[in-house]
């Protein structure tokens, strides 16, 4: 809660006229405690999970009409009823898992200093803060993915995960409980190190879904704008792992490419484009199933994890 009553006393303290956004960020937080501003994030992941995956259900329900085409693995179709499923177990974790972590974590939200009052931070300290958080979660994600794709840690937790061989939207959270507890941890770390805004925190969870849904879209589309970011690695890419699945150690990133470059975790993945390059003249759009059967591809290639 803010500690003015009007906006004419935050003049006074900031010394200076209020932004229009500090404006319209009084007037709506103002008389909301920060334990209700914090708890925002329950509505905007149920938001988020519930609408940003629904253009790719009407995609892959329309597929005939020219979305076929950039399907990542075109032999695999799901029903509205596979989808909806998906939707309804993500939404009993939703329930039963994430709301109330959000609703007991807001002392921790506290203790590292996530602030709720004025100045608003400015949009280069929130694009270096987002920066910092992505680059952080990234690194730590990389390796708990790793350690979820050893013997113990697949068998008993992240299979659940991988039982979409060929993901989608909804899927993205879709996961083992101790799964989504455990891959809080990176999401945490980056505001733990770098505190700011509850603004910039929540732009911070709310882009950082989004960009799991749209890895696991199964779809590359030729206009997506993330294609532009240096080293992302998009759907394209973690279509890869889950094709693979528990038997490969490969592309482990959640965003960035680089971790698997670096530890040469993307070493069938590469060889997998150079095959695919070879073939393009045969094809238009991506098909896994043009090398070899899985099973083959991986023993070929040294990629099976035994």
């Amino acid at each position: 809660m803010l500690p003015f009553e009007t906006i004419e006393e935050a003049t006074i303290f900031l010394g200076r006229n209020l932004t229009v956004a500090e404006t319209l960020w009084f007037n709506y937080s103002a008389k909301k405690s920060d334990y209700c501003l914090y708890c925002h994030n329950i509505l905007f992941l149920f938001l988020i999970f519930s609408v940003v995956p629904v253009p790719l259900v009407f995609v892959e329900m329309m597929r005939s009409l020219g979305f076929d085409k950039y399907k990542i693995q075109p032999k695999v179709s799901l029903s509205l009823s596979d989808m909806f499923r998906c939707y309804k177990d993500v939404m009993r974790m939703f329930v039963l898992v994430v709301g109330p972590l959000q609703l007991v974590s807001y002392p921790s939200i506290k203790m590292i200093g996530i602030r709720t009052g004025l100045p608003l931070p400015s949009a280069w300290e929130i694009l270096a803060q987002l920066g910092v958080y992505f680059m952080i979660e990234d690194y730590t994600n990389y390796w708990i993915h790793r350690f979820l794709h050893g013997k113990w840690g697949y068998e008993k937790i992240h299979r659940v995960h991988h039982e979409f061989t060929a993901p989608i939207g909804f899927a993205a959270p879709y996961a083992h409980w101790a799964e989504v507890l455990i891959l809080g941890i990176p999401s945490f770390l980056g505001p733990a190190i770098v505190p700011g805004h509850i603004i910039t925190f929540w732009l911070w969870i709310a882009l950082r879904q989004i960009e799991a849904i749209e890895t696991h879209s199964g779809y590359d589309f030729p206009w997506t704008p993330t294609r532009y970011i240096p080293f992302y690695g998009g759907a394209d890419y973690h279509d890869y792992h889950h094709y693979v699945g528990g038997q490969s150690q490969s592309n482990f990133a959640s965003v960035f490419t680089y971790c698997d470059y670096i530890y040469g975790t993307d070493k069938g993945y590469r060889y997998h484009k150079k095959v695919l390059r070879k073939v393009s003249c045969c094809t238009s759009f991506v098909v896994y199933p043009l090398l070899l059967d899985k099973a083959s591809f991986l023993d070929k290639f040294g990629l099976a994890s035994g």
